[in-house]
Parts: C-alpha cells; structure tokens; sequence
C-alpha cells in the first residue's frame, strides 16, 4: 500500500517535536521504513535514523539524501485546521510551544516518498541509496550527533550527498547555486559582569543592563560601518537577559548573539570585531571582570560542488523544465548537513524548493510587498502548501538521486 503522503504530513505538522527530542518523529519514520521492507538503525545521534536501498546488482555509486526532522519553539498562528498546538521543554527547562516553522515535517515526507518510489524501481537503477533522517538542525548538532554514533562507519560511504529544504519560493520552484549556497555562522553568548547593588544607588554599582544596552548598539556598527558595503556579514543580538526585579541592579547580563558569513576569513574578521566590542564596552563601563564570551555553536559555510551542481541543474530542467529552476543567491541562513560531505571528503549539492501558493507569490511581487506578506521559515505563519509541494519534494529528491546513481 502507497504512503499518504498527505496524511503522513499533516499528522507530522501536528505533532512537532524540538531538537534532540523527535521521538515520536521517528517511531514514525521508522514504521514506514519497516512498511516499505527496509531495514534501518536509529537512536543515530539519539534519535536519528538512517537506511539504505539497494538497487540491481548493487554495484554502483552510494547516494546519501538527508531530511532534518526537528520543531521550533513557536506558536503557530496559521489558523490551519492542523496546526500544531504542541508543547515542549526546552534545555533550560522552560515549557514552550512547538512548530513545525521551517518546513522540517515537509522534509521528512518528501524522503520517505522518494524512499518509497526508489524502492519500487529498484530495478532500474544500480548502486545503493542512504537515507539519512537527521536530529537537532535547529541546534547545528544534530549532523555532527550522527557522525559521532558512526554513521559513516554503519553505511555505505558516500560518493556524494544531497538534501534539499523548503522555502517561500513559489510552489513548483528549484533554487540552487553552485559555490557557497548558505552562509556560516557561530552562535555565541556574552556575559557581561558587573557589580549589582540596590536600584536606589546606582552609583555603588557597575550597571550591566547599561553595559548590555551600549554593547548592543555599537555591535550594529560592525556591519553599517567596518563591513565592506560589497561583502555578506549579518551580526544579530537575538537575546538579552538581565535581573529579576526592578530595584535591583543585577551583577550580570546575558547577551545570545548570531553571526553569519561567507567564508573563514570574514568569520574570523567579524570574530575579532566582535570581541573588541564586548571587551571594549565592559571597560567603558568600568567592570571589575572580563567579560564571558563562549561559542555555543559553529556551522561551515553550505558550499555545493560546481560540477554536480551543474549536473543536477540540467538533470532539474529535463525533468520539470526550462525555467524551473533559479538561482536564489547565497542565503544568510546556515546549515549544518555539510558536516556528512566533509566528514567524507565528497561532493555536496543542496538546493531549496517551494512551497507557496504561486498567485500569492506573485500578487505580493506585483505590489512590492514580498517581505511583508510572505511569512518566511521560522514565523509563526509558516505555512506550505500542500499540493504540489509535496510531489516536488518527492520528485526532486528522485530525480537527483538517480541523476548520481547508474
């Protein structure tokens, strides 16, 4: 019997689960697998799974596809009859509402639907498919969970890998470009330390709320004023946590950074600006202590291979036709599925497909208001269209594998 994809879908955007926490995505995934007769392993970096098809006599190159699978801590305001009213509890410990907003439940449906269709023609391809449904993207560890577990060592090495993500392009869309397709990124955490004291005596103290204030401001500047106005940086203060009460002037601020960048040079460029500033402002102030500065995560650049990009270009276009596909630019976003090519030392090509609603799409083109009426991955009003974003999803995935495969 044929996967409702449909169902399988809706039933995933329902049930959302945050990173390092997709148990019940994969009991999911896992039941499907052992519907189609494949085996498979899980608890992969906790709760990944992964597995692999042979196709002919098994000779031939190895494919790796990879679908990420983890929710979002957002409350989804789609209004759709299956919107997901799920709740989790983040790694502090705070009970949080959970989404689907960036379009991973439509990932997972489209592996499993090309899983299925690969599997039932099997006949005509030679060489061997690894499926690889990964945890925790959101936290950029999830890729790196799975290779610590061995799934290199567990499957067949690959002789390329690709995967492929939803976005607000117009339904039916391919976006991908050869070179850097997502940007690097570090996620980072500033303490500021000061000295807290009562709100009555501001003077006793050394004021990190202040301190945090004029850090953040003068953090705006490294792109506005020493960035090339040419080049890609993106510096963003995305958290600032500071004291409990209002006449109590608390010893310290958190600040919860993101940066983003092309390539290692600009990474150690808006590094170093970074750190002048955070260190330079604590002095400003006054403070006693150094100020914290600690890399919660680091994600390389997304840099697909010229050649198959090329290749797989031309395999897109044959298949859905001329015009299909376009190039996107390099996004600002960043990704953490490039760690199973260079773990591997292989070629990688990672492509974005639509999900919108085409005359939605070009009604807000037609009056310039793309940026405002068209809800982007990670808001609340993510919300993909069914059909045929599904199909694509699945078709595409087909097509690029076999374009590899004998």
């Amino acid at each position: 019997m044929a996967i409702d994809l449909e169902a399988l879908y809706i039933d995933l955007h329902r049930h959302p689960e945050l990173s390092f926490q997709e148990t019940r995505t994969a009991g999911v995934i896992t039941r499907e697998l052992a519907a189609l007769g494949l085996d498979y392993v899980e608890g992969l970096g906790k709760t990944g799974v992964a597995t692999a098809i042979t196709g002919g006599a098994g000779d031939g190159p190895v494919v790796w596809l990879r679908a990420d699978m983890d929710g979002l801590p957002v409350a989804e305001k789609t209004g759709l009859a299956y919107a997901s009213t799920a709740r989790g509890t983040d790694p502090a410990g705070t009970d949080v509402p959970v989404m689907h907003a960036c379009g991973h439940d439509m990932h997972v449906t489209a592996l499993l639907g090309a899983l299925e269709r690969l599997a039932q023609t099997r006949d005509e391809w030679s060489g061997t498919v690894v499926a690889v449904f990964q945890p925790a993207e959101e936290y950029g560890a999830g890729s790196q969970a799975m290779i610590a577990d061995g799934v290199l060592e567990k499957f067949p090495k690959p002789d390329i890998v690709l995967g492929q993500h939803l976005t607000p392009l117009p339904a039916g869309t391919i976006g991908v470009r050869a070179g850097t397709q997502m940007a690097a990124s570090d996620g980072l955490t500033v303490t500021l330390l000061g000295r807290g004291g009562h709100g009555s005596r501001p003077h006793a103290t050394i004021d990190p709320v202040v301190m945090a204030a004029a850090t953040v401001m003068r953090l705006q500047t490294i792109v506005s004023r020493e960035i090339d106005p040419r080049e890609m940086a993106v510096v963003t203060v995305g958290s600032i946590h500071a004291g409990l009460k209002n006449n109590i002037i608390p010893a310290e601020a958190r600040l919860e950074l993101s940066l983003r960048y092309p390539d290692d040079d600009a990474r150690a460029d808006v590094m170093a600006r970074v750190e002048r500033i955070v260190r330079a402002e604590a002095a400003a102030s006054g403070a006693e202590q150094e100020p914290v500065i600690a890399v919660d995560h680091s994600l390389p650049p997304t840099i697909n291979d010229p050649d198959a990009t090329a290749r797989l270009t031309a395999a897109f276009d044959r298949a859905f036709g001329e015009g299909t596909v376009i190039d996107p630019g390099m996004f600002t976003g960043s990704e953490d599925v490039s760690w199973f090519a260079r773990e591997a030392g292989v070629p990688l090509v990672f492509w974005f497909w639509g999900g919108l609603d085409p005359q939605q799409w070009a009604d807000a083109a037609a009056r310039g208001t793309v940026n405002e009426d068209i809800p982007t991955n990670h808001s609340p009003f993510f919300a993909p269209i069914l059909h045929p974003t599904i199909e694509r999803g699945v078709d595409a995935l087909v097509v690029a594998a076999r374009e590899f495969l004998a």
